[in-house]
């Protein structure tokens, strides 16, 4: 099991754009592994390889890790949202967000095109929290927090709190939230 370090807000790396991935390969499937592994661990519901520093698209989704973790599983390379459709409004929370959530508009159901650590290109539908969690952690690899999908009010009391936090030498690990991811 490697865990890798998850970057919170406001670590610059958050914010960059991941490249695609063009070989998928024993480098790539160990980082898919370590991302599970510091998902589990940290525990959380989604993770995005730019948490953790990686620049690559790269994310992994278990909605229901609290429960049966690993049945609903998914690790996608390269995901893009090709449909979407209706909205719901979700209580985000992030690994990288350090005790903050918000609610947060999104589509309600989405069809994802990825590909599989296997080389397999795949579409998956996915539904209400599944969505949200899939949206949410390609937002990630677009260099796109959910508090930048809040109002500027509630992200600007953030960023102040955070200063504080930063300030006072308060240690910013990340923590579970509302929806883990």
């Amino acid at each position: 099991m490697a865990l890798r370090k998850i970057l919170t807000y406001p670590a610059e790396e958050l914010k960059h754009f991941s490249e695609p991935v063009k070989n998928i390969d024993g480098g790539i499937d160990q980082l898919v592994t370590d991302l599970v592994d510091t998902m589990y661990h940290a525990p959380g519901v989604g993770l995005a390889a730019p948490q953790v520093g990686i620049t690559e698209r790269i994310i992994v989704v278990d909605v229901d890790a609290a429960e049966d973790p690993g049945k609903k599983l998914v690790k996608l390379i390269n995901p893009v949202i090709v449909e979407a459709e209706g909205s719901v409004i979700w209580e985000e929370g992030c690994l990288s967000v350090v005790d903050y959530t918000a609610e947060v508009k999104r589509a309600n159901r989405i069809l994802v095109r990825a590909w599989t650590t296997e080389e397999k290109e795949i579409e998956i539908e996915a539904e209400e929290f599944f969505a949200v969690a899939l949206q949410h952690e390609i937002d990630h690899l677009d260099g796109k927090l959910f508090i930048d999908r809040i109002s500027r009010l509630k992200r600007d009391l953030y960023r102040r709190k955070v200063k504080k936090w930063i300030r006072d030498g308060v240690p910013m690990e990340p923590k579970k939230s509302a929806t883990g991811m």
